[in-house]
């Protein structure tokens, strides 16, 4: 896909914000040095170069940094390149988000956030209302802005709260189609159960998961969820409460098998409930990214995460990764 800087060059003149996805320090041929860079805004990415480099005269750079850029876009072995003339940090004047050049949720992190607070609001279960609202307010502003993976599902800024979000809606669905589960704790469960990939993932400037952190590799978020909610429920004096330990089982046991991490299938119907609406819906968002990348009639390669190729069918246009319009009882 075309960067947003490529769509607005007119004649191959460029000027712009982006991000920087990669930078090298190199020496060209003729022994001068030059900078070799990958910029990214929410369209796409594009190779970039900054020859004569001099650190005094243009500033010094690294991945993650935000910076305005001039320059011309020309063609080098058949796919564009950008030309840099001139370069400079984003100030804090300028108007520029970090939406504006990474990938981002199709609704605004806020209004999903206020979403999910209206649903712990409407617990009949004082308890469990506040174990969530205390574990959400735990996390900070880090669950509006951070990615809900390394890679595979909801690899975009936001994408843990619109994860988190969209499953909500499902369960909330289901609960209306089967009375008899426990709504305050099938909620609770969906809002809680990835609330510690914010430890078990080291997160760039952008929000984009960049790698597992020691701790993530060695414990992961399953046994550290469950680990935060005992603290949690230590610190509210909750810990006699048996809704405590079903929401510990009901993160312990999301990813349903030991090969995907749970040491413990679901043992009630609204664990299993959480889990099957978690996979589900990381299952749909894999899909509706991979058919982006292939035209109306076509198949897409094998699909890593899902072990199979997946059809673009001429229907499709109903396909959105926005979910439903958000409702008040959600």
């Amino acid at each position: 896909m075309k960067t947003v800087l490529e769509q607005q060059a007119q004649n191959g003149a460029a000027l712009g914000f982006m991000l920087i996805k990669s930078c090298e320090k190199k020496v060209s041929a003729k022994k001068a040095p030059y900078l070799d860079l990958i910029l990214a805004d929410r369209g796409g990415e594009i190779a970039a170069k900054l020859w004569d480099y001099s650190p005094e005269r243009h500033g010094e750079y690294e991945a993650g940094d935000v910076v305005k850029v001039k320059g011309s876009i020309d063609k080098w072995n058949g796919a564009s390149q950008l030309r840099i003339s001139q370069i400079r940090s984003k100030m804090s004047t300028d108007p520029v988000a970090m939406e504006d050049l990474v990938p981002g949720t199709p609704l605004p992190p806020e209004q999903m956030l206020a979403a999910i607070h209206r649903a712990i609001e409407g617990f009949t279960s004082e308890p469990l209302q506040r174990l969530t609202r205390y574990l959400l307010e735990q996390a900070g502003e880090a669950f509006t802005a951070c990615s809900a993976a390394v890679r595979m599902h909801h690899t975009m800024r936001g994408g843990l709260i619109y994860h988190t979000y969209s499953m909500l809606l499902a369960a909330g669905a289901l609960c209306d189609v089967y009375p008899f589960l426990n709504r305050d704790l099938v909620l609770a469960g969906v809002i809680v159960h990835d609330l510690d990939k914010l430890r078990e993932i080291r997160y760039a400037k952008t929000g984009l998961a960049a790698e597992y952190t020691p701790e993530g590799n060695m414990t992961g978020h399953l046994v550290g969820g469950v680990v935060n909610i005992a603290l949690a429920a230590k610190e509210l004096h909750l810990e006699n409460e048996e809704c405590v330990t079903l929401l510990e089982h009901i993160v312990l046991s999301h990813h349903g098998v030991p090969e995907f991490g749970s040491p413990i299938p679901p043992m009630f119907p609204e664990a299993q409930v959480v889990a099957t609406v978690d996979k589900l819906d990381a299952e749909l968002f894999e899909m509706l990214s991979a058919m982006e990348s292939v035209p109306v009639g076509a198949a897409t390669p094998r699909v890593w995460g899902l072990e199979r190729k997946l059809y673009r069918h001429s229907e499709d246009a109903r396909y959105r990764l926005t979910p439903r319009e958000d409702k008040e009882e959600a």
